[in-house]
């Protein structure tokens, strides 16, 4: 979906945006959904197979639509993904889920921020000054494993279960996402993928590709095309952000602390 850079977050900020999808090469439905508009940026890996997860995925990219209308705070969010949510577990006996990871555009303090939220394994990144790091933290059986101690990166991308997710919308439990406030970068990047692009391509050749296309859109076809060549064996879902902050809209301070899960 290329474009012009558009001013947004009150004019603070002109934002070009690239994004790609594709079916991969073993699935015969693309259960992946994304959304890119004015400030509400999406990637949605939805499960629970064929029309089922395809349908619970873009429920949740519907829902977050609603915010590109409105000023968004973290209880915004969350109020959405729990109407997503009751919408979701109506369909296919319960059997219904996705995964959600967005980047919504907000001001804070009269300066831009990026409010980052997550459910699942579909991840943000930010690239800056030459360096990509992981924003969201997986909701998996990997990852608490990871955490624990147990197992490497190495074995993380080996493990038996490391497509089992822990959080979802669209589950019996309670939907808590987690999220980050991160100020707007001049010149930042962030990309929002689901595990079709991470299943199959390491965190350092994804910031070689991002490195070598300038261009947001040329960079998601790229790493879709990455994701295929490497296997393909998911669906893959890609949105890449660029920031460019107007005079007058840099972050006023650092990183904000994370709120509690579900905090408004």
């Amino acid at each position: 979906m290329p474009g012009a850079a558009v001013p947004t977050f009150g004019g603070l900020v002109e934002v070009s945006v690239g994004s790609a999808t594709d079916l991969g090469h073993h699935r015969r439905v693309n259960e992946d959904s994304l959304l890119v508009c004015p400030h509400v940026y999406v990637v949605a890996d939805g499960m629970g197979g064929h029309a089922a997860g395809d349908q619970a995925s873009a429920i949740l990219v519907e829902e977050m639509s609603r915010l590109a209308a409105v000023a968004v705070e973290a209880a915004d969010v969350s109020e959405v993904l729990q109407q997503a949510n009751v919408r979701i577990r109506a369909l296919a006996d319960g059997g219904a889920g996705t995964t959600v990871t967005a980047a919504i555009g907000v001001e804070h303090q009269g300066a831009p921020y990026w409010l980052v939220a997550n459910l699942g394994d579909s991840r943000t990144y930010q690239l800056s000054e030459g360096r990509l790091e992981q924003v969201s933290v997986d909701h998996s059986v990997v990852q608490e494993l990871l955490d624990r101690g147990v197992l490497d990166a190495a074995g993380a991308r080996r493990h038996p279960q490391r497509h089992v997710i822990t959080r979802a919308v669209g589950t019996p439990e309670a939907v808590e996402p987690d999220y980050w406030l991160l100020p707007v970068l001049d010149g930042g990047r962030l990309v929002l993928c689901s595990d079709g692009l991470t299943g199959e391509v390491e965190d350092a050749q994804m910031a070689d590709v991002l490195l070598a296309h300038p261009d947001p859109q040329q960079a998601a076809d790229a790493l879709v095309a990455m994701a295929l060549d490497g296997g393909g064996r998911d669906n893959v879902t890609v949105v890449v952000i660029d920031a460019r902050v107007r005079d007058g809209g840099s972050a006023l301070q650092d990183t904000l602390p994370r709120p509690a899960s579900g905090a408004s």
